[in-house]
């Protein structure tokens, strides 16, 4: 068997961890890069070695520099790069930079990424194959919005270049389609290095299905079956499960042939995805095709038994394809859940920030894949993606409990996630019974939304009020004893029988005694309770109510601030009894009421639309902020005259910069 000896991994987070493990698996040595941003990372920690790209948050000047990054394979002297997925996975430049270089490119040959990496190209191509497809249009935007004018509604309007949900954006009405084209245009040449777009219809109620295919260079090319990638928001996967619960075993069959003769036709050598739309009918098009290992791999590997990454490697050697189509087989079933960081109370929007506390479910046949280890930053300017994770069970209804179970163990604190928005929607009637498109968060946001509110409020808040008690007394003595016979030392108890806490912004008292042998009485708000200490670690908290043991997971922030985790929802409290040392800062107003506008999360301006003096009205874009590789609106809040911008294209803001001032209604 042929092996490297040293690889680069050109990338970050989680796909940089995974890669190492593969490597590590094969005895290959591994290289880490990283911005200054990521000088703590995970990535950096396991690789064997690690250099940093330099200081700026510029991805053109870290993970998108080909000249940097292949400056460092040479010096490491290694011998295969990586891409992983994103960044440079899918330019044809930096391949043909590691060809000319000596370095090995685990991924597939320049054509085959030049050729299915360009949604135009690729779907002529596919269309010589037979195999059916959408029609769509290219042009400059004048050929656009003209072309749009013979194409019924609604519009998708996609990258060219595009993938990973970024560069789509659906079009209703064509008043919107030139500011659509302008804007998917510009994420496009961000993300991508290519602003060119096309305009096609869009396939309204679709379900997403995609087929995993491996290739050798020898000719060699066989699927992994499907995922079934419907559960979508912003055109971004959520969740993915395999095998998918919507196909027959003929098409199944079908669709993995069709994505095997377009993998042959053009030679491909490595792992990819052929993606396909579905229509209830379960006819189904062809879409695109990535050149590169996918987010959701891991739903695959769990069902068919095969490391993905390892085969890449493997087959980037010049070994030939060990795996047969006729040995492979799907076992069970496996869903993958995509933990970000966003708010999905606010059309989920990115929220970057600090977390306070981290803690990952445990279990047999539980995977996690995330670039982080404990409590840690996440940044504006990359992903917002936290971690994936993924379970695996005999069948879907046992995979998608063993889910929820897991996600209720699944703890961020200090920053929004949306971890009980994937947890409801696990146990929507419309998920359990598979009538799910590509629409379905559209369609089902605001119920789930609503669900959580409920179910959140229905549980017994002085469940977290007494956890967050016990906890936030007993922890200072936590590391110093070796047993917790201190419940019958700590005489803090019984000089502090009283003292009010904030929950949940409502102020409530709080009075208990301490029993014998861990147990407790508390009186919330003139409920008594009587519970029984079970056991306690760092950021955990067992109890007992009513003989039935419950978990919760607590944190503070630096500022005092509390978080208990329980049964899948966060609740925020704070002990008034303890004054925390801390710099006040006034808050400004996002919405501008008073005339300040400032930016919802920390990201870039890319484009300003106003000056001073200018008049403005309620809804008008005013700039856009990018964060997270998505472009952020901030609309006026009121009708209003521009007093000051504050602010140009390309500075770097957060919530405490005033971007633009609005003069004040009675001026």
């Amino acid at each position: 068997m042929k092996l490297f000896n040293k690889i680069l991994i050109a990338n970050r987070g989680e796909i940089a961890v995974r890669v190492i493990k593969s490597a590590r698996k094969l005895g290959i040595d591994t290289v880490a890069v990283y911005s200054t941003a990521d000088q703590d990372a995970l990535h950096v920690e396991m690789a064997d070695e690690a250099f940093c790209l330099g200081e700026s948050v510029e991805l053109s000047d870290t993970y998108l520099n080909i000249n940097k990054i292949i400056d460092i394979a040479k010096r490491s002297e290694c011998d295969a790069i990586h891409p992983g997925y994103g960044f440079l996975a899918e330019n044809p430049g930096f391949v043909t930079a590691c060809d000319k270089s000596g370095i090995t490119f685990i991924g597939p040959h320049t054509r085959a990424i030049k050729l299915m990496g360009n949604k135009i190209e690729s779907r002529d191509f596919v269309a010589k194959l037979n195999i059916p497809m959408t029609a769509g249009v290219t042009g400059s935007t004048e050929e656009l919005l003209e072309a749009a004018k013979n194409i019924p509604l609604p519009l998708l309007v996609k990258a060219a270049a595009g993938g990973g949900g970024k560069g789509m954006r659906i079009v209703h009405n064509l008043d919107e389609l030139e500011e659509t084209i302008e804007s998917t245009s510009r994420e496009a040449k961000s993300y991508f290095g290519d602003g060119t777009v096309f305009v096609e219809k869009y396939v309204e109620e679709p379900r997403h299905i995609e087929i995993q295919v491996i290739g050798d260079n020898f000719g060699n090319v066989v699927h992994l079956f499907e995922r079934e990638c419907s559960i979508q928001r912003r055109y971004q996967k959520i969740i993915e499960e395999s095998p998918s619960p919507t196909l027959t075993p003929e098409v199944r069959k079908k669709m993995g042939e069709a994505a095997v003769k377009i993998s042959k036709a053009i030679e491909y050598n490595n792992a990819g995805t052929v993606e396909f739309l579905v229509d209830k009918n379960l006819n189904f098009y062809f879409l695109e095709m990535n050149t590169r290992v996918q987010v959701e791999h891991p739903v695959t590997e769990m069902v068919t038994g095969v490391d993905i990454v390892r085969e890449q490697i493997l087959v980037a050697a010049g070994n030939r394809l060990s795996l047969k189509q006729e040995e492979l087989s799907q076992s069970g079933h496996a869903i993958e859940c995509r933990i970000y960081a966003e708010d999905p109370e606010n059309n989920f929007l990115p929220s970057p920030g600090t977390m306070s506390f981290y803690h990952e479910p445990k279990g047999k046949r539980i995977r996690i894949d995330t670039g982080i280890a404990d409590a840690s930053v996440i940044e504006s300017f990359y992903d917002p993606m936290i971690a994936k994770l993924i379970v695996w069970c005999n069948d879907r209804e046992s995979a998608r409990k063993k889910m929820i179970t897991a996600l209720k163990n699944y703890a961020i604190h200090g920053i929004k996630t949306n971890i009980s928005y994937l947890q409801q929607l696990l146990q929507h009637e419309a998920y359990i019974s598979n009538k799910i498109t590509t629409k379905y968060c559209d369609e089902h946001t605001d119920d789930i939304l609503k669900q959580i509110k409920n179910q959140k409020a229905s549980v017994p808040r002085d469940y977290p009020v007494i956890a967050y008690s016990i906890y936030s007394i007993a922890k200072d003595y936590l590391e110093a004893e070796e047993d917790m016979s201190i419940w019958k030392q700590i005489g803090y108890w019984r000089d502090l029988p009283e003292f009010n806490v904030t929950f949940e912004d409502k102020e409530i008292p709080v009075k208990f005694q301490n029993g014998n042998n861990g147990l407790f009485e508390f009186d919330v708000e003139g409920n008594k309770t009587v519970v029984t200490f079970e056991s306690m670690e760092y950021g955990m908290i067992k109890l007992s109510f009513d003989d039935e043991v419950h978990t919760f997971y607590v944190s503070d922030d630096d500022k005092g601030n509390g978080f208990v985790s329980y049964d899948g929802f966060i609740f925020s409290i704070r002990r008034n009894d303890i004054l925390v040392n801390e710099d006040v800062f006034g808050s400004l107003d996002t919405g501008g009421g008073n005339g300040q506008i400032v930016s919802p999360m920390p990201g870039k301006v890319i484009k300003i639309n106003v000056a001073d003096g200018n008049q403005v009205k309620k809804g008008d874009v005013l700039l856009i902020v990018e964060a997270m590789k998505m472009e952020n609106n901030i609309a006026s809040p009121r009708d209003a005259v521009i007093e000051k911008v504050n602010i140009k294209v390309g500075d770097m803001v957060d919530g405490s910069t005033e971007l633009i001032i609005l003069q004040n209604s009675d001026s």
